[in-house]
């Protein structure tokens, strides 16, 4: 099988059903190993900023979450292309539980700032444009949200939910340079063009927690999408055989 036609196959929901079983507990032990060294190290043995002092730790979950909020997007804008061209079913169930993540770690990005911001800048909050842009990132997720739950026509509401993708994506770019095309409260990125002005012991615990954070959506979002197969599947004979079977594995173990 060449590698496109296995990427493919994941398109189908028993594939993704099957393989996913296999993939999902070694995210799930990766993430949570993960969180506990970085937690430790970027509270503990990362050392304070010499301005900020222990206010900037906030830092190892603002950004991974701002970075992660934007992630989730750009992975959504593929998902959206599957649904509107060719109407795979599940990379619209992978639509939705995208949108739901990524609107609760954009959500994060901006309590998180809001708290970092509030001894630094003297506010809880202002319509600084990277603070502007990432609060309509987060209304674009949930209007996309929203769409699943209002459209009945489950293949209607994917595509209308797959337009609303395309059409926010105008703002990512808003997002990312909105600190460099305007003078902005909000501080410039640290890290550009593979080069950083942070210093290594506080920048591998920055982008530890922001592998560990991808990682622990990844795990987030099969289980959704496995739960979106149970709840639309339950007729299909695959799904049927293969509860069966696990229902049988459980009494002979039992």
């Amino acid at each position: 099988m060449s590698i496109w036609k296995w990427f493919l196959s994941w398109g189908q929901p028993a594939i993704f059903y099957a393989r996913s079983h296999r993939v999902l507990p070694w995210l799930a032990v990766a993430s949570v190993l993960g969180l506990l060294v970085g937690g430790a190290w970027s509270l503990w043995w990362a050392p304070a900023d010499y301005q900020q002092a222990d206010v900037f730790r906030i830092i190892y979950v603002h950004v991974p979450a701002a970075w992660l909020s934007l992630a989730i997007y750009l992975g959504m804008l593929g998902l959206a292309l599957l649904v509107f061209v060719w109407e795979v079913k599940l990379a619209g169930w992978g639509l939705r539980a995208a949108a739901i993540l990524g609107g609760v770690y954009t959500f994060m990005a901006l309590v998180t700032g809001a708290i970092w911001g509030q001894p630094m800048w003297g506010t809880w909050w202002v319509w600084d444009a990277r603070l502007t842009s990432e609060l309509v990132l987060l209304f674009v997720y949930l209007g996309i949200v929203l769409v699943f739950e209002v459209i009945q026509n489950r293949l209607q509401a994917m595509k209308v939910a797959a337009v609303l993708t395309f059409v926010g994506s105008v703002n990512l770019p808003i997002i990312h340079y909105s600190v460099i095309w305007w003078h902005t409260l909000h501080q410039p990125p640290s890290i550009r063009q593979f080069e950083s002005a942070m210093d290594p012991s506080m920048l591998l615990p920055l982008l530890w927690m922001a592998v560990v954070f991808k990682l622990f959506f990844l795990w987030q979002w099969g289980l959704m999408v496995r739960c979106a197969i149970l709840n639309q599947a339950q007729t299909t004979p695959w799904l049927a055989r293969r509860l069966l079977a696990v229902s049988a594995t459980k009494k002979r173990e039992g």
